[in-house]
């Protein structure tokens, strides 16, 4: 969508790269996963750094959100060693039915030194 693209452009505009191209590919696909997962409910126990209820058996989560849209995302240096964050915005119908775009999510990511794999912090969601 037109409205989508924009909002990439701003996002990039505002956020310069800085992260190596590869890197930042893989939190970005790993970002929208995390997304997916807290919206939606399905799929938290693949990250369970991330929502640690679903490793501690709190239960079922009813879905929040359907018919989800990534409208951009950016995957950007934290300002500690070792961190990044993907900075997503998305749109969504709650669970009333209302359809609403713009909405944020921040996810932060970690990894050890010498350690390349990123590991997914809680998700920061804004409306």
């Amino acid at each position: 969508m037109a409205g989508d693209r924009a909002i990439q452009r701003l996002l990039e505009r505002s956020w310069p790269a800085d992260l190596p191209g590869e890197q930042a590919a893989t939190l970005l696909a790993w970002g929208r996963k995390v997304l997916l997962a807290d919206a939606t409910g399905l799929g938290r126990g693949q990250f369970p750094t991330a929502f640690p209820e679903a490793v501690d058996g709190a239960g079922a989560v009813a879905p929040a959100f359907t018919r989800i849209r990534i409208q951009a995302a950016v995957a950007r240096q934290d300002t500690r060693a070792g961190r990044a964050v993907v900075h997503l915005v998305w749109a969504g119908a709650d669970r009333g039915g209302t359809y609403t775009d713009g909405r944020l999510t921040d996810i932060p990511f970690h990894h050890a030194r010498g350690d390349g794999t990123w590991t997914p912090q809680p998700p920061t969601t804004t409306s």
